[in-house]
């Protein structure tokens, strides 16, 4: 890497934290130079603007978040039920890592991309819809290899196990209450070993 690219690595994962869990309109140009300890000049000699500081800032949130979830399908020696199984019991066992950054980068940056940051909304509906993907395909390996019932929709499950989640995250971390985030985490684990699994 050159001493550019270094810089500008450095600003992303500085800021990382800081846009999850103060806001991506919140997080000012002075909270920038403070937490990376650079000044105004090297970060607008590395980034266009604030939002882009953000985009990126965004990207590497919701990547780490993919790496994590890519390793907690498994081995791929795992079996498709054993992957979702896994993939439910690293959000209840690392919940509070990730309120602690400030909750799901995604559903912290949907919120805002939404309404006040247009230029986040296709980041954030990238991620969503890989994240979808990625938890279809193991759902639809089930069913070729003869565990899960032929007859489920894999998508409609997918998307189905990430509102739960997503929601379950959000009433937990606004009432500073870990049953919510755990009563959904028992309904996706019910829905896999009872709607799913082909029971021999």
């Amino acid at each position: 890497m050159s001493k550019a690219e270094k810089t500008k690595q450095l600003i992303i994962e500085k800021t990382a934290t800081l846009f999850n869990t103060k806001g991506y309109t919140s997080t000012s140009l002075s909270d920038i130079t403070e937490i990376t300890g650079l000044s105004k000049g090297s970060i607008y000699g590395n980034f266009e603007n604030k939002d882009q500081v953000a985009v990126e800032a965004y990207k590497y949130n919701a990547g780490l978040l993919g790496k994590i979830m890519s390793r907690s399908f498994g081995d791929q020696h795992f079996s498709a039920v054993d992957k979702l199984h896994a993939f439910v019991d690293f959000y209840e066992k690392n919940w509070r890592s990730v309120f602690s950054n400030g909750g799901c980068p995604l559903m912290n940056a949907a919120t805002e991309a939404d309404d006040t940051l247009p230029v986040l909304k296709k980041q954030v509906k990238n991620s969503f819809e890989s994240w979808i993907a990625k938890t279809s395909a193991v759902i639809q390996t089930g069913q070729e290899s003869g565990e899960l019932h032929q007859n489920i929709n894999a998508d409609e499950y997918a998307s189905l196990f990430i509102m739960l989640i997503e929601g379950g995250i959000l009433l937990s971390k606004t009432l500073d209450d870990e049953k919510f985030l755990n009563q959904a985490l028992d309904k996706i684990r019910n829905m896999i070993d009872h709607e799913l699994t082909i029971l021999s």
